[in-house]
Order: structure tokens, then sequence, then C-alpha cells
């Protein structure tokens, strides 16, 4: 039920396009929202990946608008990353697309069911932020 739950939310969030970040692309903005001024190596650390990769993956956001690299003022070799507004800007609209898409699927469902679904979601989110902030995922795992 899990995987089927996942992946009809992915059809779902799938008819408000991602465009023009691709998956990979929009995962690093997750992060860079949620960890301002990250440094590269920790960034390829959260995505499993090597530098050299994460790095290429920062240039073409930040060609597409959507970070800026900032010398670090403690240590001048450091690049640190953030979304720059444009890049907010696009994960605001996503947002509001994808609530919309959302919100055309709960309209189809019975109000009792709706108020059981945001209940057991706010166990949810309970659960999974006291997993995320204890330290608790493992390597390559997804942070979005």
């Amino acid at each position: 039920m899990t995987s089927m739950a996942a992946e009809l939310l992915e059809v779902v969030w799938g008819r408000a396009s991602t465009a023009p970040a691709s998956a990979s692309q929009l995962r690093v903005l997750f992060i860079l929202e949620h960890h301002e001024g990250i440094n590269l190596r920790t960034l390829a650390e959260s995505l499993a990946s090597t530098s050299p990769s994460t790095s290429r993956l920062c240039d073409r956001l930040r060609a597409a608008g959507f970070v800026d690299r900032v010398v670090s003022p403690a240590d001048r070799r450091e690049v640190r990353l953030r979304l720059s507004g444009r890049g907010r800007a696009f994960l605001v609209d996503l947002r509001a697309r994808r609530e919309k898409e959302l919100q055309a699927v709960l309209a189809l469902m019975p109000a009792a069911q709706r108020a059981a679904l945001l209940s057991g979601l706010e166990a949810f989110c309970d659960a999974a932020a006291t997993r995320i902030h204890d330290g608790a995922e493992g390597p390559g795992s997804r942070t979005a």
C-alpha cells in the first residue's frame, strides 16, 4: 500500500511539471532551501554523489538562475550555495501547482475520509521529523 500511495502521489505531482528543473536539480533546490549556505562537499554527501557531479549539477542550476555561489568569508577556498530569488520563486510556484493537483484529488474524497487522512498525515509528519532530526536517516537517503 505504501509504494502504491507513493506512486500515485508521483503521478499527481507529475501533472505539475518541474520544468525547467530535473528531478536531481529539484532535490538540490529542496536541500538548499533547508540548508542555506551549505558547502559543495556537504551537498554532495547529502546527495550520495561525488563533488564533481554535484558541482556540474549546481553549475546548471546557477546557469538557470536558481542558485548563487558565494565565497565563504571564513575560508576563501570554500564556496557556499544559496537559493537565488528566482530559485525560491520557482519552489513557491511548484508547491502551489502541486497543492492545486492534490486539492483536486482530495475534493473527490468523502469528508470523513479526508479527516482521517489528515490525522494520519499529521502523525506521519511527526514521525518523519523525529527520524530526520534524530539522525536516523541512512546513507543515500532522500532529503526533500
